[in-house]
């Protein structure tokens, strides 16, 4: 009972709410269209996060949208056209203690929905996104009166293909959506997927993507760009994304069939779009693990030197592959690790830096050179070592659409941006100052291979180190492993339309899932012994994964969607943007690709 009570403590940021909100997030990472369980909210007031209960909100606040939704107004205009599509009385057959309250909905669909129980809509589980999703956030514009064309025949295609896809197995390692149907301002009632997360959670699950190894290798990023450039360049990265950040949120408020990154690429540019942007995710997932996996070699070998960085990678795929099989739930608590590991090497970086008096490696003793570049055919590697830390967009949707109030998300995007801004910031100053011109690709690795450090710091970075791929790894490569059970036909959710293991045993299933998470983990493996230079690593992370999926895609989205509708000074601001940002991104993945001796044994 008494730890029943500390659970509770706090109302919604209590720690049961605070797990929970980390169990969501731990299942945002989606390369394929992942379908979704969903379960009906108590019809009560909503709670304010210091846990005080509030009234009900306004109508307006209450509304996804004062307008029809673009799927309905597409699917009416096809209506209207000749297609003959039935009114169906879609009734909940659900027995959860919530779903009293609920009567049935009305709503148009080419077809009777298939149900298990019933003729719940939420039993028929998306491909890309809930037809019925929705937030109650304040909305950016009305879609209908915006959107060009093609954009609405995608948004009409997208949900005939959601209502084909039937009835699927949910998945049971994440968390259900949380849905209630509310009452639009036309006298319509809609069921919408409610947010649940609240800003402080928020903050900590946007944190907790953009804070990453990719911190160490900043240091190396401002050298290679000099003091001047280096410092230009960081903070532009951070304001740019952070302004991507907020029209993302924009462009999934104008309606609220829209939940992810692939659904927005969905309706701006097709289904080749989507296919694209899980071709994206996928390289960007696996590059993230192999880079960990290096790290964690290097580090390991630095301290315990006579081994062999080749056998540290294997240890470390060893020890992964029975991690591989942890459920997620497990995991996203793990993940929580990696803030406070980041946190704990920044403040061990500073603390060896005034422990030791003299230079190379101190703080108190600074090196202050390279105002520029010493090396000018160095600079195009910078590009994606500096761009590499704000590689959080493919989530942020997910993120902003599990917000209990929408209307903070700006704010809470200020606080994540700001807070990691300001630590990647002293990482770089400090590295750089510390060890100038002699900066490794990893800042840690100067410290552990230098001398004049107390050892036990040594021990807590490698420590830190070595937690960061074990709890990050698995969480990296779960969407991966997800993604090739689902289209070997392996996962519950994909049996039914797979013929070819129709009749096979549960036991020989699960030895064909066993040897996918595996091999997956043998490949990430091979992977960082074949690539081991962890600065190349994030150089293309940053220039090929983050300067597409952080700044041209939803620049490109944004202007797809809205069209004219967006001021002449920013649509010249935007496409000035893609434009310099793809030079940038061409440049620095060839460089991240060239031989060190090519350019001047960088």
């Amino acid at each position: 009972m008494r730890i029943n009570s500390i659970r509770q403590a706090g109302g919604v940021n209590s720690i049961e709410n605070f797990a929970r909100s980390w169990q969501r997030a731990a299942g945002f990472y989606e390369i394929a269209p992942v379908p979704r369980s969903y379960r009906y909210s108590q019809d009560e007031g909503d709670e304010h996060e210091d846990g005080q209960t509030e009234d009900e909100e306004t109508p307006k606040q209450r509304t996804p949208n004062s307008q029809k939704s673009l799927l309905r107004e597409q699917i009416e205009a096809q209506s209207r056209a000749g297609s003959k599509l039935p009114e169906v009385a879609v009734e909940d057959g659900s027995t959860d203690a919530g779903d009293h309250s609920i009567e049935p909905v009305h709503t148009r669909h080419g077809n009777r929905i298939p149900s298990m129980r019933g003729n719940d809509v939420f039993d028929v589980q998306p491909q890309a996104s809930s037809p019925f999703a929705g937030s109650y956030g304040a909305s950016y514009g009305t879609l209908s009166s915006r959107v060009n064309a093609s954009s609405m025949e995608h948004a009409g295609r997208l949900f005939r293909e959601q209502q084909a896809a039937g009835v699927q197995e949910p998945d049971k390692e994440r968390e259900p959506m949380l849905v209630k149907r509310i009452e639009q301002e036309d006298g319509n009632f809609v069921n919408v997927v409610v947010g649940q997360s609240t800003l402080p959670q928020t903050i900590f699950n946007s944190v907790n993507v953009l804070i990453g190894v990719g911190l160490l290798s900043l240091p190396l990023g401002i050298k290679y760009a000099g003091w001047l450039l280096g410092m230009i360049f960081l903070f532009l990265s951070a304001i740019v994304t952070s302004y991507t950040a907020r029209i993302l949120a924009k462009c999934l408020d104008v309606d609220a069939t829209l939940i992810t990154f692939a659904d927005l690429a969905y309706i701006s540019f097709g289904s080749k779009a989507r296919v694209a942007t899980s071709l994206l995710f996928s390289i960007e997932l696996i590059a993230t693990c192999v880079a960990l996996v290096v790290l964690f070699g290097d580090s390991l070998d630095a301290l315990i030197p006579g081994w062999g960085v080749i056998e540290w990678k294997i240890v470390c795929g060893i020890i992964l592959i029975p991690l591989s099989f942890v459920p997620l739930w497990a995991l996203s608590f793990s993940s929580a690790l990696g803030i406070l590991c980041c946190l704990g090497l920044v403040i061990i970086v500073f603390v060896d830096g005034l422990i030791k008096p003299h230079a190379p490696g101190s703080l108190r003793e600074p090196i202050l050179d390279l105002l520029f570049p010493s090396d000018w055919y160095t600079l195009p590697i910078s590009f994606g070592l500096l761009m590499s830390p704000w590689g959080g967009h493919s989530v942020f949707p997910n993120i902003y659409k599990d917000m209990r109030h929408p209307h903070k998300y700006t704010r809470g995007l200020n606080i994540t941006y700001g807070f990691t801004y300001l630590l990647d910031l002293s990482m770089a100053v400090a590295g750089l100052l510390m060890f100038g011109d002699g900066v490794r690709d990893e800042i840690t690795s100067n410290i552990l291979l230098g001398s004049g450090y107390p050892r036990a710091l040594n021990v807590c970075i490698v420590v830190f180190i070595a937690i960061i791929p074990l709890t990050k790894v698995p969480l990296n490569a779960r969407p991966i492993i997800s993604t090739l059970e689902i289209f070997s036909g392996l996962d519950a959710r994909a049996v039914s339309s797979s013929s070819s293991l129709i009749g096979m045993s549960g036991f020989t299933r699960g030895i064909l899932k066993c040897t996918i998470r595996i091999l997956t983990i043998v490949v990430i493996t091979i992977i960082a012994i074949l690539v081991p230079a962890f600065d190349r690593i994030m150089g293309f992370l940053g220039s090929a994964m983050c300067f597409t999926i952080c700044i041209i895609l939803p620049l490109a989205f944004y202007l797809k969607i809205f069209g004219k509708e967006i001021s002449m000074r920013e649509r010249v601001l935007d496409w000035f943007l893609i434009a310099v940002c793809s030079v940038m991104a061409v440049v620095g993945t060839v460089w991240a690709f060239m031989p060190s001796k090519s350019i001047g044994g960088a």
